[in-house]
């Protein structure tokens, strides 16, 4: 059984990550991953640097501004840099023994089609909660992290594309909830 684990920024992911691993349930990182394979595969930072040009991995460093600004300047690089990184990560996860992964882009990247999922959890918050969380993890602002959070799929979006939702507001009981969800899935 594969189980996807998503959910926009600052929905708090890796913490019901977290919480799930108190229970026994590994979740692989795919963002974790990508970035894992983007310093130790040969091939993969071949092919980025036939994308992106062989300055890229500087004396073997990734050059993590000159990615960025790659991917920001056109929807066409972003969608041929995951091209790249997204193969890696599926082959990756598919053969790393994990039931469960956690991917913030799941439906936006297409990973779901990339690595079949027998069901999908999503994990929402309200949008103030979300702004804030981000707002204290990455020390920006207001403004910013909002402008973050509504360039992802709408979360309604996100929510009817799942098979069963996690509320993680900070008042709803997480362990009764993930707890529910593993009962679910294990009928």
């Amino acid at each position: 059984m594969i189980v996807a684990l998503t959910g926009g920024i600052g929905s708090g992911k890796s913490f019901v990550c977290r919480f799930l691993e108190t229970k026994g349930i590994r979740v692989y990182d795919c963002d974790a991953a990508a970035k894992r394979l983007m310093r130790t595969s040969g091939l993969l930072q071949q092919q980025l640097c036939q994308l992106v040009g062989p300055e890229l991995f500087a004396e073997g460093k990734l050059q993590k501004a000159l990615l960025a600004r790659f991917l920001l300047s056109s929807e066409e690089n972003k969608q041929a840099v995951n091209a790249v990184i997204h193969p890696a990560v599926a082959a990756d996860f598919l053969s790393s023994g994990y039931e469960w992964f956690e991917s913030a882009i799941l439906f936006e990247s297409g990973f779901n089609k990339r690595v079949p999922c027998d069901f999908v959890v999503g994990v929402t918050a309200p949008i103030e909660i979300r702004a804030r969380r981000v707002m204290d993890r990455d020390g920006i602002s207001y403004e910013k992290a909002k402008e973050w959070i509504m360039r992802q799929m709408p979360e309604e979006e996100m929510k009817s594309r799942c098979n069963y939702i996690i509320v993680n507001d900070g008042e709803t009981n997480i362990e009764s909830e993930v707890d529910a969800v593993i009962a679910q899935l294990h009928q």
